[in-house]
């Protein structure tokens, strides 16, 4: 999966990093709060969501202003400059409507760019977002979680991280958190979250007319299911699918059935969860981790370096839909007959 970075300017001048992987119809990607394109592909878990995610599409992404590659802006973070960077972005693509999709904080400012440009969008996708952000936590809590990210990004990220991806191993959730801090600074991660917890789209929800699917995870730790629902039931028409798990980031925990949920509604073909799913080299991978090698011991055995070893077991994880290692097993003792190959 290579993507092509680029670069796009709002009204007012600030630059805005973009990527784009793929052909076909465009595919964008609105994300949550802060984000890193030169960094995200370097997760196994992040890129093999996305690499699932935009098959057989024009998967193109941004860096909001003031994060990762994108530039800082003396505008503080508000809805109105958030249309405007996607203004930017989805005007950089050419004529035609776009598959729009946002994820936690993009969900609410997707529904509203939904709404104000009726004949733009094509199809909508909203995940792990929210109607009205005062309703994510207690007003307590919420001021805590902002003078925690201020007055110590690290510990806040680390805290943050265990809320967004609960069911990440610890060593992912090390990694994220690591991200998080490499993706913006402390003011600007304090002020997107701020903004998470201002916006209100309850009243331009009534003009979304694209159709709209809502996808959110019953146990979400982040935004609770019934703002989901919240969003579903003031779009009309919107189709709700509710999945199992407590995470909040779409590619921790079973990432294939969020993948497969927007990709079916977007007439993108869906992947079976069978045995003829994996590449041969897959298969080999699977057998050695149903052997009980560890990464290290799979990139010496095929050759390969061990972060390649590990972007394999992740992207087996995601599309056979499982969450762990022992899974992964699992699923090659009950698909595979033949033995798994010597170390």
């Amino acid at each position: 999966m290579r993507q092509h970075l680029g670069r796009v300017r709002t009204t007012d001048g600030t630059e805005l990093a973009i990527a784009e992987t793929g052909a076909g119809r465009p595919l964008v990607y609105v994300n949550g709060w802060v984000g890193h394109l030169g960094q995200d592909m370097a997760m196994p878990s992040v890129r093999a969501f996305y690499a699932s995610l935009g098959e057989g599409a024009r998967l193109v992404r941004y860096d909001r202003a003031g994060c990762g590659l994108s530039s800082p802006s003396g505008r503080a973070p508000s809805l109105a400059f958030e249309l405007e960077q996607l203004d930017a972005v989805v005007g950089a693509l050419g004529p035609g409507p776009v598959d729009l999709m946002g994820t936690s904080l993009g969900a609410p400012v997707a529904a509203a760019w939904a709404a104000a440009h009726p004949d733009a969008v094509r199809r909508l996708v909203l995940y792990g977002g929210w109607v009205n952000g005062a309703d994510l936590a207690p007003p307590d809590v919420r001021a805590h979680i902002l003078g925690l990210v201020e007055a110590h990004w690290g510990l806040g990220s680390e805290v943050l991280t265990g809320v967004f991806a609960p069911d990440a191993p610890p060593a992912d959730r090390a990694e994220f958190g690591r991200y998080q801090r490499a993706s913006s600074t402390a003011a600007t991660a304090r002020a997107l979250l701020a903004l998470g917890y201002e916006l209100d789209v309850g009243a331009l929800l009534g003009r979304v007319h694209a159709p709209a699917l809502v996808v959110h995870r019953a146990g979400d730790r982040a935004a609770p299911v019934a703002q989901g629902t919240a969003l579903a039931r003031g779009i009309a028409g919107a189709r709700l699918v509710v999945l199992s798990g407590r995470s909040h980031l779409p590619w921790v925990g079973d990432a294939a059935a969020v993948v497969a949920a927007v990709r079916r509604f977007l007439g993108l073909r869906v992947a079976r969860r069978a045995a003829g799913l994996l590449t041969s080299r897959q298969r080999e991978v699977a057998a050695l981790v149903s052997a009980g090698h560890t990464n290290r011991e799979i990139a010496a055995h095929l050759g390969i370096e061990e972060r390649s070893a590990e972007g394999h077991v992740e992207r087996i994880r995601l599309r056979l839909g499982v969450r762990s290692r022992a899974q992964v097993a699992a699923w090659y003792a009950a698909h595979e007959t033949g033995s798994p190959p010597a170390p």
